[in-house]
């Protein structure tokens, strides 16, 4: 009698469970559920995403049942930290798909998530930066602890009730398979049979050796350079005598061209810019470049652009710079032609320098700015362009010069976005005192959607009509300007879908110059149609050395 009412009692406990303790477990099951079926992408991440049966839940029921009493919890703790690190992985993804369009790689991209918290450093100060680095060490411990713990709960309750368990597994198997088969959804566009985690999982483990043999095989490659044997003084021989300046105008991307929230004050920097061109006598012919990058890392692009190679990571940057590989600047450094760059964003040592052959560096402490500190983007494109007239273009003791310069005015978030003024006004920039609004560096963002496209935008027409002032105001008949966007903006402005085309334009009095990129197919003016030429970014060196140099460089 005594134990049979211990057996009873027993059983009863089995049965009964407190209310906290159920909704524990309910809120363990759903937290599981959320992150099998949460998406990667930050476009997919709507709340139809949710609405599905992962298939890794029945796996890991079926698992849990067969297993040995013994080597269930050590096989629950290691699920569930595998599948918490995934869901570390998939934060990230989501991260750099709202910035970069594209998901994080676990094997290339942590020397980005330094740049990052620079950038986050200098857009909100010191304090901005060190909260968001302790919140996201705790939430990355909160994400790997919560999840294996709720692994762990859900495989106990799974082993304490195996009828039930064994009966939903029943159900739930054959019905996830139909719905796979049959491409059951819910909400349209949404599968019912997801398989999330095991697939990224998948990705993951290819990933990783993808990376590695796309490192080894581009580091190879960068020694196949058809310009390598070719005399110095053979190269840009049909450029003889002029200054060559390459600006960069941050995040100038075809979407400012086309998509209607966006295109507005661009478009018409464009046509004002192409009449005040041709009052000066000059002439343009645009088309697009695709860049290797988008939403962010413009010195990817810059360095595509420079060296004729695509340079879609970091490995890959490193590698570059490790190599002897000619680039656009080296060319014309070699060719006579005074090297420069002119970089606003760049406050310290930049040893990228010697490598792509600049012989002088302009960087900010360099350019004597003035105004208003505004974080990363401080210096106003009219004040970087005005102070390249000073320091270089406008001397006349110098040879034939080539600048690259960066334009950061359009880079987020859009600090100041001041009127073009008269260039003798710019002076030490002090003047743009006169326009900071004295709200946070990232207020923008905080105003809506409407109010970051509105910034994006006038931003970009900024940087344009600086360039077309500077033109007028300083240009003449030795000038050739490249103007091109180094990326798309992120997605956040400008759509997941947005691809990853920029701008370029080439301008010019000398109509030879001109002649001679006819065979490019460019649009007449500053603003290419949807229709016009598109390159890879990483052709333009070999097709502007040829152009402009050797017609057959494998002569050599």
């Amino acid at each position: 009698m005594i134990l049979r009412r211990r057996a009873g009692t027993e059983a009863e406990r089995t049965r009964w469970r407190p209310p906290a303790a159920r909704l524990v477990t309910v809120l363990a099951a759903l937290l599981v559920l959320a992150v099998l079926v949460a998406p990667d992408t930050i476009t997919d991440l709507t709340p139809a995403a949710f609405l599905r049966l992962p298939l890794e839940v029945l796996v890991g029921v079926a698992v849990l049942l067969v297993l040995p009493d013994r080597a269930r919890r050590p096989v629950a703790v290691t699920a569930g930290a595998v599948l918490g690190l995934l869901t570390v992985l998939k934060v990230l993804d989501l991260g750099f798909s709202a910035v970069l369009a594209r998901p994080f790689d676990p094997v290339l991209d942590w020397a980005l998530l330094d740049d990052g918290l620079g950038f986050l450093g200098s857009s909100t100060g010191p304090a901005g930066q060190v909260a968001a680095v302790v919140a996201a060490i705790v939430v990355t411990i909160a994400v790997l602890v919560l999840v294996t713990l709720a692994v762990v709960r859900l495989a106990g309750v799974t082993v304490r009730h195996p009828r039930p368990a064994t009966r939903a597994l029943a159900v739930l198997t054959p019905a996830w398979v139909a719905c796979a088969v049959l491409g059951a959804q819910l909400v349209p566009g949404v599968p019912v049979a997801a398989a999330s985690a095991a697939v990224a999982a998948e990705q993951r483990a290819v990933q990783v050796p993808t990376s590695l043999l796309d490192q080894r095989s581009f580091t190879a490659a960068l020694s196949a350079d058809p310009f390598r044997n070719v005399p110095a003084d053979q190269l840009l021989s049909a450029l003889h005598g002029k200054d060559v300046v390459l600006a960069f105008v941050e995040s100038y991307g075809r979407s400012a061209l086309e998509r209607p929230e966006l295109a507005g004050p661009v478009t018409a920097a464009l046509d004002a810019g192409d009449a005040q061109l041709a009052s000066a006598g000059f002439a343009a012919r645009s088309g697009f470049l695709t860049s290797p990058v988008a939403g962010g890392s413009s010195w990817l692009a810059h360095a595509t652009m420079l060296s004729g190679t695509r340079v879609a990571n970091q490995a890959r940057h490193d590698a570059l710079m490790a190599s002897d590989r000619l680039t656009l600047v080296s060319a014309f450094a070699g060719a006579g032609w005074q090297t420069v760059a002119v970089m606003p964003g760049t406050t310290g040592e930049w040893p990228e320098a010697r490598f792509y052959g600049h012989q002088r560096v302009d960087d900010f402490p360099a350019l004597g700015y003035r105004g208003p500190d505004l974080g990363w983007a401080s210096v106003p494109d009219q004040y970087t362009m005005s102070a390249f007239e000073r320091m270089e273009h406008g001397r006349t003791d110098r040879p034939p010069l080539f600048a690259e310069i960066a334009l950061a005015s359009s880079h987020a978030p859009w600090p100041l976005i001041p009127p073009v003024i008269g260039w003798d006004q710019v002076g030490d920039g002090s003047i743009f005192q006169t326009f900071a609004t004295g709200e946070p560096r990232d207020a923008v963002w905080a105003k809506g959607t409407d109010a970051v496209h509105s910034a994006y935008s006038r931003s970009i027409a900024y940087s344009l009509q600086t360039l077309t002032s500077w033109v007028q105001a300083s240009g003449d008949d030795d000038l050739v300007l490249i103007v091109l966007g180094d990326h798309q903006a992120a997605p956040l402005i400008v759509g997941p879908d947005a691809g990853r085309d920029v701008p370029i334009s080439i301008v010019t009095r000398d109509r030879a110059v001109l002649d001679r990129i006819d065979g490019w197919g460019w649009e007449d003016g500053l603003h290419p149609r949807s229709d016009a030429p598109v390159w890879p970014m990483e052709d333009f060196r070999d097709r502007f050395l040829t152009t402009f140099g050797p017609q057959d460089p494998t002569a050599h």
